[in-house]
């Protein structure tokens, strides 16, 4: 194969790999976005008992992550990458669909919200396989010198998603009634995930296995039970990660789950601030962490990015905090914006970071297994730990300061990795006695 046909399989990989990440954060965005006449259509009713049942309807997906991880790892550790990937962004998309197309509760009662709860579970349980086994596949399929720019699209397109779901939340807001929103406009992007998967699952029957992949395979027995193998060789590196999750998990679970809540109801900042807030942050963020990937790739991973993220995280929280509940127009956008950048220094690595952590037999379980249990603890339950925080000590700054402490764990967690970035992929390959030095 030629160099432009290489580089444009690799290309096509890239995409195959990051669409199924990408409509998940799509929903995610939606589903915050339409959270109302989500209530109003699945769970009539008061209007804080209604909301309160929409978000638990939407943390139960989080539960199911774990166990999606353990079991698509297994297949995806044993029978390759490829088939397993096509199956999870299946399941993702249909999911979605399906929450898009349920009757209300008006229509058929009491199913409508059992079935939105069972769509939710569907889909949190194929997630917990879709970024570990999407990661280890753009990294495997990488150049040597480009490992942290491939994986850090894993990254891109989790706060690309949100951007796009946002942006098209504002249009149909701003061109439907009321009626017509609640009724069926909140429907349309939840519908456009079904082909979008299905191009998603084109590409990824389109594309090879990793060569990575095939040479493990090749030179040895898969492992008959890949999280075993994990949690035996390689459980230091599981919590290592999970360490290093937490505080990316809260910052951002702070700014798009927290934050609207909070600063409209304690802070008195306009619905529209924290809109334009938000869209200008992430917007940042998403142009930044590119470029974060590229020097990654120039001069390693772990001291230049991943410390120096929970360094600053834990440095600006005070003063970003000051600056949101200031309420201004300028100090409410460069509250976002400092967090947001902050946050962007370690994503270009951060993924693949945690890809060369383990070695090819047990990627996959392992990827998946250590982000699922950071996103689930840490990710969803996250608004409402702060809640509980700032209500708890009565301080509005309760919830810098436990970012502060998420960010010293991560900190800690970090200092004990070793340096992925010169490795080279032989470090991970078959031998059994190479393994140990990843856990």
């Amino acid at each position: 194969m030629g160099t432009a046909a290489e580089a444009a399989m690799r290309r096509k990989t890239v995409v195959a790999a990051s669409i199924g990440n990408f409509i998940d954060f799509f929903e995610f965005g939606l589903y915050g976005i339409f959270s109302a006449a989500i209530a109003l259509n699945f769970f009539p009713g008061e209007g804080e008992s209604s909301l309160l049942l929409t978000f638990a309807a939407f943390g139960v997906s989080f539960v199911l992550r774990p166990l999606g991880a353990v079991v698509f790892g297994h297949f995806g550790d044993r029978m390759g990458r490829r088939g397993t990937l096509a199956v999870t962004i299946l399941g993702i998309s249909v999911a979605t669909f399906v929450i898009g197309a349920l009757p209300t509760a008006n229509t058929i009662g009491l199913a409508a919200p059992v079935l939105l709860v069972i769509a939710r579970v569907v889909q949190g349980f194929c997630t917990g396989g879709e970024f570990g086994g999407a990661t280890a596949f753009m990294v495997e399929n990488a150049p040597e010198h480009k490992r942290a720019l491939y994986g850090s699209w894993q990254m891109f397109t989790q706060f690309a998603a949100t951007v796009i779901a946002t942006a098209i939340g504002t249009i149909l807001t701003a061109t439907l009634s009321g009626a017509a929103l609640n009724d069926w406009g909140w429907r349309l992007p939840f519908l456009l995930t079904l082909p979008l998967g299905l191009l998603g699952l084109y590409l990824r029957l389109k594309v090879d296995e990793t060569q990575e992949f095939k040479q493990e395979a090749g030179n040895r027995e898969p492992a008959s039970a890949p999280i075993v193998v994990v949690l035996r060789e390689h459980w230091r590196t599981v919590v290592k990660i999970v360490c290093f999750c937490i505080v990316g998990t809260t910052a951002t679970y702070m700014i798009s789950g927290f934050w609207p809540a909070f600063l409209v109801q304690r802070a008195g900042v306009s619905q529209s601030l924290v809109f334009t807030a938000t869209l200008i942050g992430t917007l940042a963020l998403v142009i930044a962490v590119p470029f974060w990937a590229m020097f990654s790739d120039r001069i390693g991973r772990r001291k230049p990015f991943l410390i120096t993220s929970a360094i600053a995280i834990a440095v600006l929280a005070i003063p970003v905090y000051y600056l949101v509940l200031a309420g201004t127009t300028a100090s409410v956008v460069t509250g976002y914006l400092l967090l947001n950048l902050a946050l962007s220094v370690c994503l270009g690595s951060s993924a693949t970071a945690m890809a060369e952590m383990f070695p090819t037999r047990v990627r996959y379980t392992g990827m998946s297994i250590s982000y699922s249990v950071g996103i689930s603890v840490f990710g969803g339950a996250t608004p409402l730990i702060l809640t509980a925080v700032v209500n708890g000590t009565g301080m509005q700054l309760g919830a810098a300061f436990y970012l502060i402490a998420t960010a010293i764990v991560s900190l800690i967690g970090v200092l004990r990795y070793p340096e992925t970035g010169g490795k080279s992929r032989t470090a991970n390959t078959s031998t059994a006695k190479a393994e140990p030095q990843y856990g």
